[in-house]
This record gives C-alpha cells, structure tokens and sequence, in this order.
C-alpha cells in the first residue's frame, strides 16, 4: 500500500532519516521545516499522513495540528506527531489538538510502520465516503458539513478478565459520557456485540484464559462489528502482539499503566472517526435513495423500474409479469387554471391512492411528469386487467378540492401489457403498455386498455 506522507522537522537530518525508512517502503515522501509551511502544503498536496514534530520554532507542532484540524481542506487528514518529550501531558496535549496519535523519540520503526499502514487505510476509506458525500451535497441531496461531534450517548465495550482493570476503564469511558459494558471472555463479546451496536471495542491484550487476538480477528470478520474502532490496551512487553492487532485491523492502542487522560482521549477520537463515517455513510445512502426516487411521490423513478424490471425477467416466467402505464388525465389544465403547487397536490394524491391499493409485492414508480408505472409479478393478464380497472374506478371517485368548497374530479388512463415470452425485454414491455396508453388517451381517457399483439383476436 503506497501512501503520500509529509513529513514536519525543523532538523534536516530527521527528516532525512524518515525519509529513507519510509522510501524504502515505497512511500512517496515529502518534507517540510516548519509548521507554517506544513498547513498551506497539507491544503494543496493532500497527504494521506502527517508526521509533525513538536519542537519548532515559530508554531509548534501542537499549534500546527490544531491549525490543521480546524481547515476543513486538512481535517481529515491523519496527524502522527512525534516528540522527544515523553510525559503523558504532551500526549495528552497533542491528542488534544486532535492529532492521531503521538510517538516518542527514537522512533521505533515497527511502530510507525504499523501506525503509517493502519492511519492510510482508514483515511482511504474515509476519502472515499467523504468524496461522495461532497458530490451529494454539491447535487443537493446530501447533509450538511459535519461539525466535530459529542461523543456523549456512544457505546463501548470493555474486554478484559481482569475486573478492576475494566472498572477503571469503564469510570473513565463514563467521565467523557460514553456508556461502557463490560465482557470477560470471548463467548461474552461475542454475544453482546451480536445483539448491541457498539461505537468502540477496547480489547486488552493480557486476558489470561482465551487468545484476544483470535476475538480481535472474529470481530472484524464479522460485518456486524467490522467497522467499530477497535482499541488494544497492552503491557510494554507485548509489542509484537500489539503489532499483530494491527494487522489484524485494531485502530489504537494505549499501554499499561494507563494513563487515563490519554485513554480519555484515544477512546474520544476513535468514536468521533466512527461517528463521522456513519453520518458519511449515512448521506451516501440518501443520496443513492435520491437517486433512485422521486422526491415528490416517494415512488422509485424511471432508472430503478428498468432495473427490477430487467430483474424480474431475469428470473423467468415472463407470461406472469404485468405492467400498468397510467396518466393522469387533462393535467396541463389544472396546472394552468390553479398553479403547479395545486399541480403537485393531485400527483401527490393520486400517488396515495395507487400507494393504498397495490399489492406490497408490486412496485410503483413515477414515470415521467404526470405518468406513473405499476409492475405486478405473478400476475396473469385478466388479474392485471382487473386491478388496472380497480385503480381507475378508485381514482375517479377521490375527493380533490383545488380550493375551498371545489371539487375538481381526477381521471386516469392505463394502459396495460404482460410479458409473451423469454424473448420479452423491460423496453418491449413498458413499450407495449405505453401503446395501450395511447389507445385508452384516443377513446376518449377515463379508461383501461389492454394491449393486444397485432394480429390477436
């Protein structure tokens, strides 16, 4: 996994340094001096990973993150910042400023490589939501720009056999207002995971009577738990197995003796990730609902019809797929004689109308502007024929009053065909209906027609 990292020392050969073990990775690298120079580089470059060193002069590296943090052209960019200061209120101070995570110097290499492998591959699933979120809201129909959020109300759950290790975790969780559940033993995450949503999983690597690493693996082998953030605590002698986890898919780590503020603060950034990839997650799929409905009737518009109606012959049995083109009839009039609002209102009630009077395994979606398609599977043709009269009977008899005290009647006319065989195509078969439209408009509309093939008695 290539990546483009920019790396933050006022001294040369640290950057050099970290350069070289990074090139050697195949990480393309660039290098900066100062944290000025770093924040209008992170806006135009767009790093996958920052390494900001704290001691400059100037700005700092902690005044270099929050600067950078609060751009939204560089806040989703990940900060690793690295120090020779190994005191936990420097830590804490730099999570603070909202950087990823923060190494000591001498750097361990393994460290940073698994923290580099790990920060690039959420940040690139990050893009990737956050991009089609951005495409949704230019189009106007996504949410607005996320603010950083309150993690107050988010679930997590405490891993650990040892109880006044998970208590302790637990009171901190509670002071940031996260509600903590506890599980002792694999079997126990499993099942409380299987059955409530977690923001965060916090998984001690000491348990003494089951592998956590295998739980830490069947947790993202499921698709329930595959995205909650995943937080190690372990001993300073567990390296290696910390590592491991990282493969594995952990986001974070904190070591005993743990210091709680930087738990605190670990366990606040990893739910805000998460939260913030729900609520991108959250606009993809509206803008995909969007793009498959009608914003006024709620109806699935012309893209999706074709597409189930592909599916449905794909799955045989064409003779017992019916489909129903309805068009309201004298349209134009009511938006001419009482303006498109009033227009709109009619849509809206004859959607209604044929939304209460379909089966639940038939789909409606509107058309074009004032037609809409129903498409029955499993329906015979004289089954069709009769629920398309049904709709038509029911529509003319709707109360619909343009004005107080006027009532306007509402007609429709339909036109219905049915699949003949394998051969029937979604195209062919709206083209047929659409025929029987036409005839049901030309008799004088209010009707049903029934297309025929030509030369049928």
């Amino acid at each position: 996994m290539t990546a483009r990292i920019l790396v933050v020392d006022d001294v040369p050969a640290n950057t050099r340094l970290l350069e070289a073990k990074l090139g050697a990775e195949y990480y393309q690298v660039t290098s900066v001096h100062s944290g000025a120079d770093a924040i209008e580089l992170a806006k135009t470059w767009q790093p996958d990973l920052i390494l900001l060193d704290v001691m400059m002069p100037e700005m700092n590296g902690f005044e270099a993150c929050r600067h950078l943090k609060e751009d939204g052209r560089t806040l989703h960019i990940p900060v690793v910042m690295i120090t020779a200061l190994s005191e936990p209120e420097e830590r804490l101070q730099g999570l603070e400023a909202g950087a990823d995570d923060f190494l000591t110097k001498p750097v361990d290499y393994d460290t940073l490589l698994a923290r580099v492998k790990s920060l690039v591959r959420l940040k690139r699933l990050l893009d990737e939501w956050r991009i089609r979120g951005e495409t949704a809201r230019a189009l106007g129909i996504g949410g607005e720009t996320l603010a950083p959020p309150s993690v107050a109300g988010a679930r997590a759950l405490v891993v650990d056999d040892f109880e006044p290790s998970t208590l302790g975790m637990q009171d901190a969780l509670a002071r940031e207002g996260i509600l903590a559940a506890r599980a002792a033993s694999e079997a126990e995450a499993l099942q409380l995971a299987g059955v409530m949503e977690f923001d965060l999983i916090v998984l001690s690597l000491s348990m003494t009577n089951e592998d956590p690493l295998r739980l830490a693996a069947r947790l993202r082998a499921s698709e329930r738990t595959q995205n909650v953030p995943l937080l190690l605590v372990a001993d300073v002698e567990q390296k290696d197995r910390m590592l491991r986890g990282f493969d594995i898919g952990a986001n974070d780590w904190v070591l005993r003796p743990i210091d709680e503020n930087e738990f605190r603060a670990r366990a606040r950034n990893q739910i805000r990730r998460k939260i913030y990839q729900d609520r991108l997650r959250a606009d993809l799929g509206h803008a995909r609902e969007m793009a498959l409905t009608d914003p006024l009737t709620g109806f699935y518009n012309q893209r999706y019809l074709m597409r189930h109606l592909r599916g449905l012959l794909t799955a045989g049995n064409p003779q017992r797929l019916a489909v129903m083109m309805i068009d309201v009839d004298h349209f134009k009039s009511i938006n001419d004689r009482w303006g498109h609002p009033i227009g709109d209102q009619a849509l809206r009630a004859i959607a209604d109308a044929l939304r209460r009077r379909i089966r639940v395994f038939d789909s409606i979606a509107r058309y074009g502007g004032e037609e809409f398609a129903v498409v029955m599977p499993g329906t015979s043709p004289e089954d069709a024929q009769l629920a398309a009269e049904r709709l038509r009977v029911a529509i003319a008899e709707m109360q619909f009053y343009p004005e107080p005290g006027l009532r306007h009647s509402l007609t429709v006319s339909i036109g219905v065909a049915s699949g003949q065989d394998e051969t029937t195509t979604p195209e062919r078969l709206l083209h047929d209906a659409d025929q029987a439209l036409y005839q049901a408009k030309r008799n004088g509309r209010n009707r049903t027609v029934f297309w025929q093939p030509a030369g049928a008695v």
